[in-house]
Parts: structure tokens; C-alpha cells; sequence
């Protein structure tokens, strides 16, 4: 069943409702791991973990870049031909956060300390992370300590930390030690190892190293600036951290320096007197390269540091305020009259840009960088889940997660050519183009990944009308993976002009692959693929049509590149009008895949919470042997093609999979929610709703502690927008068929198309558009009609309804007692060492 989860979840006492922060109003240490991540700041380059200053009571900590990763040999039990060889795994790079406070020769360690007062803010208009607390010493003396941490979004290398320390009651000699400390290889400060670095079960984490990563370069320190360079001993990249200090108070102060090859260190030792402040402020910096020398690495640091320096840190607060302001006039979703749901909602979209603004020439990792969780790998999420939200609201930054695809676009031909393939295939899981996926059954045979590219590049193209990245980038793109579909797949004719099970006509056919659902592996036509792969060779032959039109020179040149013949794009027209696309009569819904309903059903409704997810209970081939899934894999495809579907069909295929769909991913309940308040379900459209908000503030898998949920991130966007708002662009075209929640007054939110920025508001009884930004009329279809907004205009629209309320949940009960097309009746059961032995129990539930 759906976790019942209202808008006060979140311990309110702790955490109160403001609907531009998370605030924290007392420092617990049973939780801390999921804190790190709720708190972390980042800018899609650099990440900070949400550990304290002082460096203690941490559960992992973690700095993080982007991309940054060491590379290992992945070694098979039993190896075949085409395994994935490599593995890649993000590093937590040396930690500069560290700034240890002793007063009196005490240690401030929060976990025992006696604090006064406690506040910690995660300040969502302005893009910070302040801290403020009053502590009593084992001596009586009150402090007080405040910091701010900023991960610059206008600077990128950047970050911005401050400290201030006021002695409230007493005068005490105070010590200040910031430090850069690499904790990659194994051992804190106090030589403790990570608790987070251990071996564990789930495939989710992260794995550790057997040997030392970061091999020491060049480490030094003056009076103000420290120093580490570095390069990893296997993938051969290079990393440099340098760290200034600017320390300002009136009172006395002595600086001790000290460099070693992991340690960085000045102690500012101050004799403090009551009511004086003394503010360190510490300016960060990290450089990155796959082979540049750390010596110019070292020279890229300075640089930064040196015009840090004269811009100032209350320079880049201002810049970093302002950079969010225009964020939000982007990107901000308003839920009127739910103040506790908006600030969920805005926590979400701020963690988006943090995963995301600045990522450049990199992708968006699973857990943004956040944490190390999924080894940093990039997935198919972020073409499916973050790059919609970047398309209508940052465009520039989707254009840029598109144009680090295809510079993959190499790496990708050559895994389509080792798995004997021609085109290009994306990898399921990397950091740097290669395969790192070591389970093919989960990984590479996930081949709709290509199509997901593609659907996510035809969003930017339609959505912005940047024809010349089409051009320039896009159309190798389509055109291998295009080609990649054709290849893979094969033909079917009737025997002698005889009707089949597919028809009388010859139908395309794609075999040996997996859908989204992990719970279901190596099928025959999973239908999200063929689906998808439909659209990508229908999108590719538009676009061969599409440059031709608009650039000939250009076209004789991407026909010259791609050596591209008309025979093969007439062959790929041939095969998305035949694609075999399943269906069944019998219980008039879409198969998952051919052989889908062969299964017996996986009773969800008998089987106990602590052994979900089903993934660390129980064998794969166990799962693989029933109808379950890990996420929507047909319902997914009723969102993304829904143009391709009738509303009777999306109803059913609906009511069919939702009660055996586990959620074991969190990428399912936003599409979940999305299908639901468009076929009726209205309830269970906002129960799934907020499951996606509250799965990290709530860690509702309990595996928060390694990073966000990125993806889910962005699928509350399309939440919001496509399920309550109703908005779809099939085919380039702005609709809208809005299933508002019945107790929400309005929903707002702005979208970015072809250059104009229009804010779209959802009433119960009408739906308005004002064209805010931009020179270009947006035209907009409300359940059939056609609206044009021009520059300045407000266009509302009546709503007779919000579509077809269906009231109650389906559950997660079976719906079991179909019959196949050979007439035998579905049944339903759980798998487990005493069933079905005991039969008094299992027959209640066989059929």
C-alpha cells in the first residue's frame, strides 16, 4: 500500500513549515547521514556534503566533483565476450570544509556539546547553508557560532566559506583550525575509517577502493593559502584544492602552517575577549582535468583564488542571490493555499539546479553531487526525468546535458560494434562513455536508453526550435541510434499471406532486451522499448527531412559524414510503421512485453514491508519468474508516447499494473501520479504525488545518506506541470487538460517556449496563460481549441472540469482471475520456503 503520508510527515518541531528554507532547529545524531544530503550545497560541478565545520559526527563525509572518478577492473566470476571491463566510481575528493574549534582547549563536537541554541538553514532564495549556534563550555563560557557555505553557481570552481566566532560570556584563548584533508583513502583525521566506505548488499552504493586512489603530487601552505594536488592512480585524472584565508578581528592571533601529502593545515590561535567577532572567511577552489599536469592546475587555482579575492565574499552572496532569483522566475512551481507542500516542492526544484546549472560538460549524476551513491554513474533518469524541467525553464542547460551525449557518441559506436551491432549504443550506466554496468541482464540490455536520448533531444529541439543544434549535433545522434534499433531488430511475414498472432502484414520485431522494469529482464517487444524505438526511427527520418530543408550544404555534409544512404531511411520508415507493439484481447491491456502474461502474479498485498525492496530479499531469478515490477515500465509509456495511446487504453494498461508495481524505484510514483490524474484516479494521483515529494526529506528508502534522488527530483516537476497541470507537447504542439487536486485553489508555474517565457495558472474553473518574457506569440491548445498569447497578453480559458473523478485506491492487491489468449486463469502467490506447502494459506489466494 502507499505510505500515508500527509504535509506534516516532517517532525514540524524540528523541521518547521517555511516555504523558502529547511530549517533544522535541533542537531540530532540518529539521522545524520540523511542531514549530509539534505543539506548539502552544490552547483553540478562541486558538492559539499552537509557535515559540519568541525569535522566530526559524521556518517560520510563527502566533497564531490562531477565526473571526477577513479576507474577499477571489473572482475566476472565467469566472464563472457562484451562484459563490461571497467568500472568507474566518483572520488570524495579532499574535504576543505573542515574548519575544528577549540575554546579553552576544548573541542566544539556537537554530538556532546551543550548547546544553547541551534539553528541550521538551507536558505533556497539565496542559494546557502547557514548555520548558528550558542554553546556553553565545560568551563561555563558561552560562544556563539555562525557560518555560511556557498558553492558558487556564477563561478564554478568557487566555493565561499565563512566562520564567525563571538565569546559571549568570558574571555578564552580560541583556536581555529582550518584544514584540506584527503579522506578518499580510507582514514579521517583521527584516523577513523568512513562508516560509510564498508562493504554492503545493495547495489545501490557506492564500492570502495582495495588501494590508494589519489596519489600525492605537490602539497604547500603559506600564511593564507593552502594546497593539494593530485592525480588517481588508475584513470590518470588530475585534481587541485587550494584554500585562502582572509581573518579579520581586533583581537591577537597567531598562525601556525603545516602541509603534508594529505593534510593541509593553519591554526588560527586568538586570544578572544567578550563581545569581539573574529570572521574567517575561506575561499575554495578545485580543478579537474583527465591528463593536465597538477602544476597548471596549480596555476588555475591561483587564478581563481586571486580574483576571488578581489571580487570579495559579499560580492558572490549578491551574485549568488541573484543567480537564484532569476532561477526561480524560471523554474518556481506555486501550489496556493499549501505552504508546507510549497516548501517541499521548492526544496526539490533547488536541489535540481544544484545537480544540474552547472554540470557544463559533464552529465547530471543519479545522486547530482550529493553523494556517492550509484558510484556517480550517469543513467537514463536525466533524459527522461531532468532534462523535460531544464527544457521549459533553463534551456541552456538541457542544451548542454544533450551536448555532452554526443560527444559520448564515439565512445557509444563502438559498444554497439562490440556487441555486434551497427549505430551507436548509449552505455546504461557511466561516468566516462564506456559501459560500467557488470549485470548485462539489468544494464546493457536496457537498449531503450537510446531512444530516451532521443526523446530528450527532440523535447530541446521542439521546445526552443534550435535548429542549428539539430543540425550540428543532433542528427548523428538520431540517425545512429537509429540505425542501432534497425539493426537489432527483425522482420516477421506471414507464412503464405496467413494471418498470425500479429496481423497479416509483416510487423518489426526487437528481441534479447530489458524495459525500465528491472524486475523483469531479456524479454522478446518489451513495449516501452518498441514504443519508444518507434519514435526514435520515425524522429530520425524527420530529421534527415528536417536538415535537408533547412541547410542542404549542411545535409550533403551529414550525408558525407554519416556515409547515410535513402535506402536506409525508408527502411527505418518501414520499420516504425510495422514495429510490433503488443497487445491483448483478452484483458484488453498492453503486455509488458510477449511473454509477460506467461507469469504468475506477485501477491504484493502478502507480502510484509521488511522484505522491500525486493531486490535485497530475494534472487533475481526469483523476481524474474512473476508479474512485478520495480517501476512503471507500460505506464511510463503512456506518458511519454501518450499521443500513441486511447484513453481507454491508458486506463486499463493503468488499472492493470499499478497494483503490481512495487515503487522499489523511486523513479515510479511521479509517472504513477502523472497516469493517474490523467485517467481519473485523482486520489491516488495525489498520494503518489507525495511519495515522489517526501522520498529524500523522509527518506522513505532509506538510503538517503548516499545522495539525492535526482531523478525523482525532477519528476516532481512533471508532477506538477504534466499531471496536475495536464500539459503535453506531443509533436511540437503546447496542450493542456489540467487535473487540479480538488482541494488545491491554484497551480502556477512558468514555461520557457521557442524564446518566451509564459506563466501558466490552474484554477478549478479556468486555466489562464500570461506571456511574461520573450517577442514571439506562444500558441496553446485547451482540450481542442486553439489560443494564441501574445507579448503582454493574459489569455484565460473556462474549465468545465477537471477531469473524470474516480474516488478510492487500487491498492496493491492483485487484480487476479483473467484468462490468457489460451485460456488459461491467471493466479496469483509470494514466493517463500513454505509456500505453497502450506496449503490452508495459499489456497485462499490461487485461483
Amino acid at each position: 500500500m502507499l505510505p500515508d503520508i500527509s504535509e506534516d510527515s516532517l517532525d514540524r518541531s524540528r523541521f518547521p513549515v517555511d516555504e523558502w528554507a529547511l530549517r533544522e532547529t535541533a542537531h540530532r545524531s540518529s539521522d545524520l547521514g540523511t542531514t549530509e544530503t539534505l543539506f548539502a550545497v552544490g552547483n553540478g560541478y562541486l558538492g559539499m556534503r552537509g557535515n559540519p565545520e568541525e569535522g566530526r559526527d559524521a556518517v560520510q563525509h563527502g566533497t564531490f566533483v562531477n565526473g571526477f572518478h577513479e576507474t577499477w577492473e571489473i572482475h566476472h566470476a565467469e566472464s563472457a565476450f562484451g562484459f563490461a571491463r571497467t568500472g568507474q566510481t566518483l572520488v570524495n575528493i579532499p574535504d576543505a570544509k573542515v574548519m575544528k574549534i577549540y575554546v579553552d582547549d576544548e573541542p566544539l563536537i556537537l554530538g556532546t556539546a551543550d548547546l544553547e541554541s541551534y539553528e541550521r538553514t538551507l536558505d533556497l532564495a539565496a542559494g546557502l547553508l547557514r548555520r548558528s549556534l550558542v554553546w556553553r563550555t565545560p568551563s561555563g563560557k558561552r560562544v556563539r557560532i555562525d557560518s555560511t557555505r556557498m558553492v558558487s553557481m556564477t563561478e564554478r570552481h568557487l566555493a565561499v566559506l565563512e566562520l564567525e566566532v563571538t565569546m559571549l560570556e568570558g574571555d578564552a584563548p580560541v583556536v581555529i583550525s582550518s584544514q584540506v584533508l584527503n579522506r578518499q583513502d580510507g582514514e579521517d583525521e583521527y584516523h577513523v575509517a568512513d562508516a560509510a566506505m564498508g562493504e554492503s548488499r545493495d547495489p545501490r552504493k557506492a564500492g570502495h577502493f582495495a588501494d590508494r586512489v589519489l596519489v600525492p603530487q605537490e602539497h604547500w601552505a603559506t600564511d593564507n593559502r593552502i594546497f593539494l594536488g593530485y592525480r588517481c592512480r588508475n584513470s590518470a585524472m588530475t585534481l587541485a584544492v587550494c584554500a585562502h584565508h582572509e581573518l579579520d578581528t581586533t583581537d591577537d592571533v597567531e598562525r601556525v602552517v603545516r602541509s603534508e601529502d594529505d593534510l593541509g593545515k593553519i591554526a588560527f590561535r586568538i586570544d578572544a575577549h567578550e563581545g569581539v567577532t573574529t570572521r574567517l572567511t575561506k575561499l575554495v577552489t578545485y580543478h579537474t582535468s583527465r591528463g593536465v599536469p597538477v602544476r597548471e592546475l596549480s596555476d588555475r587555482c591561483d587564478r581563481t583564488l586571486d580574483r576571488a579575492v578581489r571580487h570579495g565574499a559579499a560580492a558572490y552572496r549578491a551574485d549568488q542571490r541573484g543567480w537564484f532569483d532569476d532561477f526561480w522566475r524560471r523554474s518556481d512551481v506555486v501550489v496556493e493555499g499549501h505552504p508546507a507542500l510549497q516548501q517541499a516542492i521548492r526544496f526539490n526544484l533547488f536541489h535540481l539546479a544544484q545537480a544540474a546549472a552547472r554540470s557544463d560538460q559533464q552529465g547530471v549524476p543519479a545522486k547530482g553531487v550529493t553523494g556517492n551513491g550509484y558510484e556517480g554513474h550517469y543513467f537514463w533518469d536525466t533524459e527522461v526525468y531532468v532534462v523535460p524541467f531544464l527544457v521549459y525553464t533553463m534551456p541552456e542547460i538541457a542544451r548542454n546535458c544533450l551536448h555532452f551525449r554526443s560527444r559520448m557518441l564515439p565512445a557509444a559506436r563502438d559498444r554497439a560494434h562490440e556487441l555486434a551491432q551497427v549505430g551507436a549504443l548509449y552505455p546504461w550506466r557511466t561516468i566516462n562513455g564506456e559501459e560500467a554496468s557488470a549485470y548485462y541482464a539489468a544494464g546493457t540490455a536496457q537498449v531503450h536508453i537510446d531512444a530516451d536520448v532521443a526523446y530528450a533531444l527532440s523535447k530541446y529541439v521542439d521546445a526552443t526550435g534550435d535548429t542549428g543544434f539539430l543540425v550540428r549535433d543532433g542528427v548523428d545522434i538520431l540517425v545512429e541510434t537509429a540505425r542501432l534499433y534497425a539493426d537489432l531488430g527483425f522482420w516477421r511475414h506471414p507464412a503464405n499471406g496467413d494471418a498470425s498472432k500479429y496481423g497479416d502484414h509483416p510487423t518489426f520485431h526487437i528481441h534479447g532486451v530489458t524495459g525500465p522494469d528491472e524486475y523483469t529482464t531479456v524479454v522478446n517487444n518489451n513495449l516501452f522499448t518498441n514504443v519508444m524505438a518507434r519514435f526514435n526511427l520515425e524522429r530520425a527520418v524527420r530529421a534527415v527531412d528536417e536538415v535537408r530543408d533547412a541547410d542542404p550544404v549542411e545535409h550533403e555534409r551529414m550525408v558525407k559524414r554519416l556515409g547515410l544512404r535513402c535506402e536506409e531511411v525508408q527502411e527505418w520508415r518501414e520499420a516504425a510503421e510495422a514495429m510490433c507493439i503488443p497487445y491483448d484481447d483478452n484483458l484488453g491491456i498492453h503486455p509488458q512485453d510477449e511473454h509477460f502474461l506467461d507469469r504468475e502474479v506477485w501477491d504484493l498485498s502478502r507480502t510484509p514491508a521488511e522484505l522491500r525492496p525486493l531486490l535485497l530479499h530475494y534472487h533475481p531469478l526469483v523476481i524474474y519468474r512473476f508479474q512485478v515490477l520495480k517501476q512503471a515500465d507500460v505506464v511510463l509509456a503512456l506518458f511519454l508516447q501518450g499521443d500513441r495511446f486511447t484513453a481507454a487504453e491508458k486506463r486499463a494498461d493503468f488499472e492493470y499494473y499499478d497494483p503490481i508495481t512495487t515503487g522499489d524505484s523511486t523513479l515510479s510514483a511521479v509517472v504513477q501520479s502523472v497516469m493517474a490524474a490523467e485517467v481519473g484516479y485523482h486520489q491516488q494521483a495525489l498520494a503518489y504525488f507525495r511519495k515522489a515529494l517526501y522520498v529524500d526529506l523522509l527518506d522513505l528508502h532509506h538510503n538517503v545518506v548516499d545522495g539525492m534522488h535526482v531523478a525523482s527530483a525532477g519528476g516532481v516537476w512533471s508532477a506538477l506541470v504534466s499531471g496536475f497541470g495536464g500539459m503535453r507537447d506531443h509533436g511540437g504542439e503546447l496542450r493542456f487538460d489540467p487535473r487540479l487536486p480538488v482541494d488545491w485553489p491554484g497551480l502556477s508555474f512558468p514555461l520557457q517556449w521557442h524564446g518566451n517565457r509564459v506563466r501558466v495558472r490552474v484554477a478549478q474553473e479556468a486555466i489562464t496563460f500570461v506571456h511574461e518574457s520573450g517577442d514571439g506569440a506562444v500558441t496553446v491548445d485547451v482540450r481542442g481549441a486553439s489560443y494564441e498569447v501574445a507579448p503582454g497578453a493574459t489569455v484565460e480559458v473556462p474549465l468545465e472540469h477537471q477531469g473524470q473523478r474516480i474516488d478510492g485506491m487500487l491498492g496493491d492487491r492483485p487484480l487476479i482471475g483473467g484468462r490468457r489468449a489460451d485460456g488459461s486463469r491467471i493466479t496469483a502467490g509470494v514466493p517463500s520456503p513454505s509456500y505453497p506447502a502450506d496449503e490452508a494459506e495459499s489456497a485462499d489466494h490461487l485461483v
